[in-house]
């Protein structure tokens, strides 16, 4: 028999106040830092090219949070979009795999409380853990390495991510039973990092920050002039 791992020690701080009579909004653009022509959303959309838009590279989610996908009628990957602004595709998704936004959907966050339970086989079997009011950036200090084959979420909506450090591909939990990974639309057993979702409008600012872009390289000062009369 495997054995069970430890919960991480539970964080009282930061929990959200309720979803309850929760409001949606986001406008999305059709370029980058917010320009051109622009729609607002209230309610979920099965295909955004119908509103007039040819394609989506910013946006500003007012409340929320939403969930994303690169494709139409809700499939494909997934991006989380909690309250803040996205002035670029690469500020919602760094996995590198898609460049399309198509569709999307209120991600409803209506718990006070968040757990959940991983376990490294098929059918909740195997060596398990349990997160309680936790964001754990690396499930390899916890003995997960990069298998999660099935999740049970307890209460409170989840993203993993398939590398560490809240990075690559994302993945959606909320409350309900994942006998396989393919529950999950993942085409293997790979989530190394997990954390909350929690609306920036219940929470301070900085729950989960968006990674910053990599700064441009500061160009070197041009070599001295020639003498006078050099050859």
């Amino acid at each position: 028999m495997l054995e069970q791992q430890s919960a991480p020690e539970q964080l009282a701080a930061g929990k959200s106040q309720g979803g309850a009579g929760a409001t949606y909004k986001v406008v999305l653009f059709e370029f980058e830092n917010f320009q051109g022509r622009k729609v607002e959303f209230t309610a979920e959309c099965k295909n955004v090219s119908e509103k007039g838009l040819e394609k989506v590279c910013s946006m500003i989610v007012e409340s929320g949070p939403w969930l994303g996908f690169d494709r139409q009628g809700f499939t494909g990957e997934q991006f989380v979009l909690e309250k803040g602004e996205y002035p670029r595709w690469d500020t919602w998704t760094n996995s590198q795999q898609s460049y399309s936004f198509w569709s999307m959907r209120p991600l409803k966050v209506d718990s006070a409380d968040h757990k959940l339970h991983l376990f490294e086989s098929p059918g909740f079997a195997g060596r398990t853990l349990e997160i309680v009011d936790d964001d754990v950036p690396s499930l390899w200090e916890h003995g997960f390495q990069d298998r999660v084959a099935s999740v049970k979420v307890v209460n409170g909506t989840w993203v993993g991510y398939m590398y560490p450090g809240y990075r690559g591909r994302q993945y959606v939990f909320e409350c309900g039973d994942f006998k396989h990974w393919n529950d999950w639309d993942s085409p293997a057993p790979q989530i190394q990092s997990v954390r909350r979702v929690r609306d920036m409008q219940w929470h301070k600012r900085g729950c989960f920050i968006i990674p910053a872009p990599a700064p441009a390289p500061i160009p070197e000062p041009p070599g001295p002039p020639a003498a006078a009369g050099a050859r």
